[in-house]
């Protein structure tokens, strides 16, 4: 039987991975009158209200070199705690930027890993 990737994380890695010019939204900077870019999460989201100027800002930081593909941050996690992802989302964390990345463990344990977006380096698991 053929393993169907978990649907958040084909969610995220679609939104924070994905640089096509053609498929990329602008930012709330470039759109008219100052919007911001419409979102398809529904709200009651866990990532809070946010949540699609977050893809386009994690996008944008990538493509820009500023941040780490989130997929990298993900392949750490999974090395050190096999499991799957439930969300993940940037935030702001003492000054810095960090992606929160809420995981699943095999041994059914739910685990907020914290990784810096700029380097990767994970900075801690809760």
């Amino acid at each position: 039987m053929r393993k169907v990737p978990h649907p958040i994380l084909v969610l995220v890695a679609a939104a924070i991975l994905t640089a096509a010019p053609a498929v990329a939204a602008p930012s709330a900077a470039q759109t008219p009158a100052g919007q911001p870019p419409p979102t398809t999460q529904p709200d009651g989201d866990s990532l809070g209200a946010d949540w699609g100027l977050q893809q386009y800002d994690a996008r944008a930081g990538v493509k820009q070199g500023r941040y780490v593909p989130l997929v990298k941050v993900i392949d750490e996690i999974r090395r050190r705690t096999p499991g799957r992802v439930l969300d993940a989302g940037l935030e702001q964390a003492g000054g810095r930027v960090v992606y929160r990345v809420r995981w699943a463990s095999d041994d059914g344990r739910r685990i907020d890993y914290i990784a810096d977006a700029q380097s990767g380096a994970i900075l801690s698991a809760n």
